[in-house]
């Protein structure tokens, strides 16, 4: 099958399906109402419909069975999405707690897990400085609980809680991107596109990593027939369904992509840092770190005069130009070049903050 046919059917079901998914979330009241949705980081001024992970779930899900197949790994995939778009539904429609949607995210993470998707192994973040005596890569899997029910299982601790922790947290980082038309989306699809890249590059030595590479181009063909109805002026938007669903599938592909965690890392490490701030920033003032507010970075350009154009089109930008930096450094130089772009971010958001706050007070 032509990778160029899987992307264009996917980007084509996915067109297809918004203007339809549009439609069931107007007649099922799964909308963004400013009037009665008090979060206080609106920005939109009328009622945009929700659930646009409905349509690249579907779109995915269809190009998948039909087109590439089932496999252990995709089936763990297809079901943990399905619980992850279950529960943003749920979500667009009633907005749940903060604990009710932490429990689909776990839910979902430990079903991949289950399916034996996991981080056996990541590579030495020190190896730059030498390594300190560890290798180049640090073995997770050594660890081990067997289990003998209808058959010998075996759980590996530190690699399935690792891979837990990082599907929860990749859903959440993502989820804090939703916040101008079109940033999400064009995040998700750069990293998916970077991953598809250096699955199809490893797939010369490593034919397994074909279907990765099937995968993240399916999703963001998916990504990217939303993204051409979330764009400034949105006509939809990603809702909670999107955001868990895309970022799940990034965290899930870079597992399996042979643990390119830090490719994944790096192409996202502006918004991973922004997350990083805002959660720590929350708890720091006494606030539920999922408590909504105006303090994320894309608010904080939005303040200094960027539109909401050219917020998104500045993610899009340095998602792009990291993706670009992934592709040819080594994993030791994408860790430490993810920790340099982080110390910068974070150096940006401390100065915006206070200086924003300052002239506030003024």
């Amino acid at each position: 099958m032509s990778l160029f046919v899987l992307f264009l059917t996917a980007l084509g079901l996915s067109v297809l399906l918004i203007p339809l998914t549009m439609v069931f979330a107007n007649k099922f009241g799964m909308v963004d109402d400013p009037k009665k949705h008090a979060h206080p980081a609106i920005l939109h001024k009328k009622t945009v419909p929700r659930a646009g992970g409905l349509a690249i779930f579907l779109s995915f899900l269809a190009t998948v069975l039909f087109m590439i197949g089932p496999t252990k790994q995709v089936a763990g995939i297809l079901l943990g999405g399905i619980i992850l778009i279950v529960g943003g539904i749920w979500d667009d429609k009633f907005d749940l707690d903060e604990w009710a949607k932490f429990g689909f995210q776990i839910a979902a993470a430990l079903v991949v897990v289950g399916f034996g998707i996991g981080i056996s192994f990541i590579a030495n973040p020190l190896n730059i400085f030498g390594g300190l005596g560890l290798g180049e890569i640090i073995r997770l899997d050594t660890i081990r609980f067997v289990i003998n029910f209808a058959g010998t299982h075996s759980i590996f601790i530190l690699a399935d809680l690792f891979a837990v922790f990082w599907i929860i947290w990749v859903i959440n980082m993502v989820n804090f991107s939703a916040g101008v038309d079109g940033q999400l989306g064009g995040i998700a699809f750069i990293a998916l596109f970077i991953i598809f890249a250096v699955s199809l590059r490893f797939s010369l030595v490593d034919p397994t990593q074909m279907m990765v590479a099937k995968l993240a181009l399916v999703g963001a063909g998916a990504t990217l027939g939303f993204l051409i109805f979330n764009f400034y002026p949105a006509k939809i938007f990603p809702g909670d369904s999107a955001s868990y669903f895309l970022g799940f599938l990034i965290a899930v592909l870079a597992i399996i992509s042979g643990a390119k965690v830090g490719t994944a890392v790096l192409v996202m490490a502006v918004p991973l840092t922004d997350g990083v701030f805002t959660v720590i920033r929350r708890i720091a003032s006494g606030k539920s770190p999922f408590l909504g507010d105006k303090g994320h970075l894309h608010h904080r350009l939005l303040e200094i005069g960027f539109s909401q154009r050219q917020v998104a089109l500045f993610y899009w930008i340095l998602c792009a130009i990291l993706g670009a930096i992934a592709l040819v450094l080594p994993s030791a130089g994408k860790v430490f070049a993810g920790v340099v772009i982080g110390i910068i971010v974070l150096g940006g958001l401390l100065w915006l903050n206070t200086n924003l706050q300052t002239k506030g007070q003024a």
